[in-house]
């Protein structure tokens, strides 16, 4: 969340600084609903005065006269009601602004960071580098057809048990997918982070903490009957682990690695990816996730987007890094670097990762705090795959693919998954 001082002293600033990612937002407005605001606490404050004033003078009249219902004494209770009643009436205005002010703020998104570059769609990202050596031959199956020959997973079934674009994994498809599992989560705790496994369900305050609320609603899945959603990615639940909390700068950075379920309805991808692993409604996912002193960050992103490439160096998977462009950002984002997974079949790179400095975005929407030479500062956080499940298996499939049908496991992942190759029955 932007800070609304800032918006209602400098929303010139604020508006060139949004503007940079291609879209319009009503500044002018929230900052006139802003500066009200500031008025009414202006008038609160004054009419208080004023009141603890006349309080004084109304004891001080109790004390000296000797008629307690006189006409002056009277006057001046009344006028002291008077000030309450205004009291109270600025204060319900002042409610009603302040959600409001919240609703308006909580819809504008991060300030780009000064160091990502200015673009208006994903055509103006940078690529960064490359690693590996991708696989480029004809006629190479794509992820799904080399699942349904070796029978690693089941979509047709799964639209009777729930509906399209969800998916049932069998046998080494499931056993594919809970070595990764245990893989990814092996490797970033032995280099410093540490395991969580939280709630799949999170709550409306979870969601706008992390900035999935108010814009992404379209996008999850909510329980009818509670204040509870279906949580998109383990960045929300990481997100309000230390909600309302002042951390110990000294225990900085905290460094967490969760597997969890992640939940998505794909609005406006109809028609896109409907085959295989890529865009499902039900996926699994590691996520990594940072709370970071604040004069920290920059270096944090470079460290959390490393820690995610070396999942993908490990399994020889060949990916390139790509700096994301203002107009690309995404919601909660200042800077992203994606990393972007070859798919030989379609013979392009496809995003396995999106590693994200988030700046004091979402601390100050879950208002997470840290002391700095007494002062009290809002914390950085970042937050990357470390990798996503399904498209890793994506990968694993295209890129180890044989000659005779069978697929060849990474050798890293082999002690996890138990065998060397994945082969038809």
């Amino acid at each position: 969340m932007l800070d609304q001082k800032l918006i209602r002293e400098n929303p010139t600033f604020v508006g060139d600084q949004l503007s940079l990612r291609g879209k319009v937002y009503d500044i002018p407005f929230i900052h006139k609903l802003s500066v009200e605001r500031k008025e009414i606490d202006i008038e609160i404050s004054s009419l208080q005065s004023e009141s603890k004033k006349l309080s004084q003078l109304i004891g001080q009249e109790i004390r000296n006269s000797s008629n307690p219902n006189s006409q002056e004494l009277n006057n001046l209770k009344d006028k002291g009601n008077k000030y309450r009643t205004k009291v109270y009436e600025f204060e319900e205005k002042k409610r009603i602004l302040d959600k409001q002010l919240l609703d308006e703020i909580s819809k504008l998104p991060n300030f780009p960071s000064k160091d990502a570059p200015l673009g208006e769609n994903e055509n103006n990202n940078i690529q960064i580098k490359e690693w590996g050596d991708p696989l480029k031959q004809d006629n190479l199956k794509a992820h799904w057809e080399i699942g349904e020959n070796l029978n690693l997973f089941d979509s047709t079934k799964s639209t009777k048990i729930s509906k399209s674009r969800f998916i049932t994994l069998t046998g080494n498809g499931a056993r594919l997918e809970r070595a990764l599992v245990n893989f990814m989560l092996d490797v970033h705790s032995n280099y410093g982070y540490l395991e969580l496994m939280p709630p799949a369900l999170v709550n409306s305050e979870s969601l706008r903490g992390s900035g999935q609320l108010p814009k992404f609603s379209n996008e999850s899945f909510k329980c009818a009957n509670d204040d509870l959603w279906l949580s998109p990615t383990a960045e929300v639940p990481l997100t309000a682990f230390h909600k309302n909390e002042i951390i110990d700068s000294n225990i900085l950075p905290l460094k967490y690695v969760a597997y969890s379920p992640c939940f998505r309805r794909e609005a406006g991808s109809y028609g896109r990816d409907t085959k295989g692993l890529i865009r499902l409604h039900q996926f699994n996912k590691v996520e990594l996730y940072w709370f970071c002193h604040p004069n920290k960050s920059v270096e944090a992103h470079k460290e959390i987007t490393s820690d995610a490439e070396r999942i993908l160096k490990k399994l020889n998977l060949p990916y390139r890094l790509v700096d994301i462009c203002t107009g690309d950002l995404g919601f909660s984002s200042s800077r992203t670097f994606d990393l972007e997974v070859w798919l030989p079949s379609s013979k392009c790179y496809r995003e396995i990762s999106s590693c994200s400095n988030c700046s004091d975005f979402q601390a100050r929407r879950s208002s997470i705090r840290t002391k700095i030479d007494k002062k009290t500062s809002y914390i950085h956080t970042l937050n990357g795959s470390g990798l996503a499940i399904g498209r890793t298996m994506a990968a694993i499939l295209e890129n180890g693919q044989q000659p005779n049908g069978s697929v060849k496991i990474p050798d890293a992942l082999v002690p996890y998954f138990g065998s060397t190759f994945i082969k038809t029955a």
